[in-house]
């Protein structure tokens, strides 16, 4: 791969591949209520200190890469459990809001942590967990052999159309309602959007 792309990335890019190439290949974001709420969730977890939860030890904002995958980012909360052999074993924790879904975008999005921190360390990461901000609680998250071939598949996907310069045409859908790039991504047509969602809504 010839550049190395952020893990969040991975994760726009699941949601859908034009919201990402909007972002990564022609550099537009702009900011609406989600993100905000999204950045005040992770600023506990960005504080890059380390302590302990219910005696697991835990650092925070852990820095992540993958040569192979052509990742790069952060962990929010990466803690430390024992494993079957007493040792400690990485148990990543990514932190967002809202409710969980029934997509897997946020549990690739971990899995590709887990990958990085497996070529990081050298271990085997079996799990880790996602903390929703809305029903406040955590989902675990098997890293089974599909959750993996998935990460690879959408690396390799996301890579060649970044890299390809390509972006793909506009489709409206539900996903365009929480979205901030709605605008830059149909200029002109956010009234027409939102009467094609509220109706799909009734």
């Amino acid at each position: 791969m010839d550049q190395t792309l952020p893990l969040s990335a991975l994760q726009h890019y699941l949601y859908c591949p034009r919201q990402c190439a909007l972002i990564h290949v022609e550099k537009v974001w702009e900011e609406n209520r989600f993100t905000a709420e999204g950045r005040l969730l992770h600023l506990r977890a960005d504080s890059g200190a380390t302590g302990r939860r219910g005696g697991i030890a835990e650092d925070r904002s852990v820095p992540l890469r993958s040569d192979r995958l052509g990742l790069y980012g952060v962990a929010d909360v990466v803690e430390l459990r024992p494993g079957p052999d007493g040792r400690e074993r990485p148990y990543p924790v990514e932190y967002k809001r809202g409710s969980p879904k029934v997509e897997d975008w946020d549990r690739v999005q971990l899995c590709a942590q887990a990958m990085c921190l497996e070529e990081m360390l050298g271990v085997t990461i079996p799990e880790g967990a996602i903390f929703y901000g809305k029903p406040r609680r955590r989902e675990r998250v098997v890293f089974e052999k599909v959750l993996r071939v998935l990460v690879e598949k959408a690396c390799g996907d996301m890579h060649a159309m970044i890299e390809g310069g390509e972006v793909p045409p506009a489709e409206v859908g539900k996903r365009c309602r929480g979205c901030s790039l709605a605008g830059a991504c149909m200029p002109g047509a956010s009234a027409r959007v939102e009467s094609y969602l509220l109706k799909g809504l009734e």
